[in-house]
């Protein structure tokens, strides 16, 4: 697989993305399925992943055709930069279960699960705002019922987010924001590159 880059020529406007923190960086047609969610199925997870990559090279797998493989976000450890690959109304190819691709949401975090410094407070803050707001607008419990490591899916042979996740931590974040208009989501989130 080819990495590609993420750089400001690439990138659409913001205003492409469902979530107004992200960077539309969208993964290639073959990589995800055309859906209407939620009114076609129900979105009721989020799906916490480790892309075992750099954010540029995890983009640049998502925009192979040949990959077969994409999550709806990425985020960057040094400074919680946010793009969008998958529109939430689609279904990215990320669980490894058809059905928990087809009701949920994923969101892959820069890093390696043995190496704990890349989850950096940059990273979980910016990934509890977005996963705050995924709850939000979907109706979906701030819980660990319904906000899972890879690990977690049925069937899953990955082992991310890994034993360095601090999910107590993680949690307490997304269950402190309220994603309100004019709040923290309006905020400038940092250059690609």
């Amino acid at each position: 697989m080819t990495a590609g880059t993420a750089s400001p020529a690439t990138a659409r406007p913001r205003h492409s993305a469902d979530y107004p923190g992200a960077y539309w960086l969208p993964a290639a047609p073959s990589n995800r399925t055309v859906a209407d969610r939620p009114s076609s199925r129900r979105i009721d997870r989020v799906i916490v992943h480790v892309t075992q990559e750099t954010f540029a090279g995890t983009i640049g797998i998502f925009r192979n055709p040949s990959s077969k493989v994409s999550a709806h976000y990425v985020v960057r450890s040094r400074d919680g930069l946010v793009a969008q690959c998958v529109h939430d109304k689609d279904i990215g190819w990320h669980a490894g279960d058809w059905n928990h691709n087809t009701r949920s949401i994923g969101i892959e975090h820069e890093g390696w699960v043995d190496r704990p410094e890349w989850f950096t407070d940059a990273l979980y803050a910016s990934s509890a705002l977005l996963t705050a707001y995924l709850c939000e607008t979907y109706g979906i419990p701030k819980d660990r019922d319904h906000i899972i490591g890879h690990h977690e899916v049925p069937g899953a042979d990955h082992t991310d987010p890994g034993p360095h996740w601090d999910w107590a931590r993680y949690l307490r974040m997304v269950g402190s924001v309220h994603t309100a208009r004019g709040g923290p989501l309006d905020q400038p989130m940092g250059r690609l590159v």
